[in-house]
């Protein structure tokens, strides 16, 4: 009978004396590293004249691009506004209606210049007071070959905003040939 006991104490100290062997013989999962990385980046007294030169050019056409949005006007037509009198390419258009009628219903059409005495429909926003009284809208010019807008020059001039179905006075606005520094990818020709 002490041999039955004996044999189990015997087996549980050799698993145990293993474990202890295989833990403290076991690798780490650490290694060291040699920092050199700190050195490498760590700036120098002087700078290399190309790069001086690299960097001073970079300076110049971040001053050239610095774009900062005009002051909002509030360009109003009884209910209708808009935010600013120039805008440039990029740029939204922010269309404020506010206070409308019940009896107020029709359309904002947003004209765009075709030439000196014509204009081409840009876009059309449908309004009617007896749904809702106010709400906001934006709009953003923008290339379109399929609406025929294919360049820079389709979107620059004087437009003008009109609204069918009130005696309300039309707004005017310009869009000029500057681009949102960022968007200018987003005007190459189209067509």
């Amino acid at each position: 009978m002490n041999s039955k006991i004996a044999i189990p104490i015997v087996i549980g100290v050799i698993i145990v004396i293993i474990g202890i062997f295989a833990i403290t013989n076991q690798e780490s999962n650490t290694m060291e590293v040699e920092d050199t990385l700190n050195e490498e980046l760590l700036p120098t007294d002087e700078i290399i004249p190309e790069i001086q030169e690299k960097l001073d050019e970079i300076e110049k056409i971040n001053l050239e691009n610095e774009y900062s949005p005009e002051v909002r006007e509030w360009i109003t037509s009884g209910p209708f506004q808009i935010d600013r009198s120039v805008y440039v390419l990029g740029e939204k258009i922010f269309l404020r209606i506010g206070g409308l009628s019940q009896d107020d219903k029709g359309q904002v059409v947003f004209l765009n210049p075709l030439n000196n005495t014509h204009y081409k429909v840009y876009i059309t926003i449908p309004y009617d007071g007896s749904e809702k009284s106010a709400f906001n809208y934006y709009v953003e010019p923008d290339l379109s070959a399929l609406k025929g807008y294919c360049s820079v020059d389709d979107l620059v001039g004087d437009w003008k905003v009109v609204f069918r179905g009130t005696d309300y006075p039309n707004l005017e606005f310009r869009v000029t040939e500057k681009i949102l520094p960022g968007d200018e990818e987003r005007y190459e020709p189209v067509c």
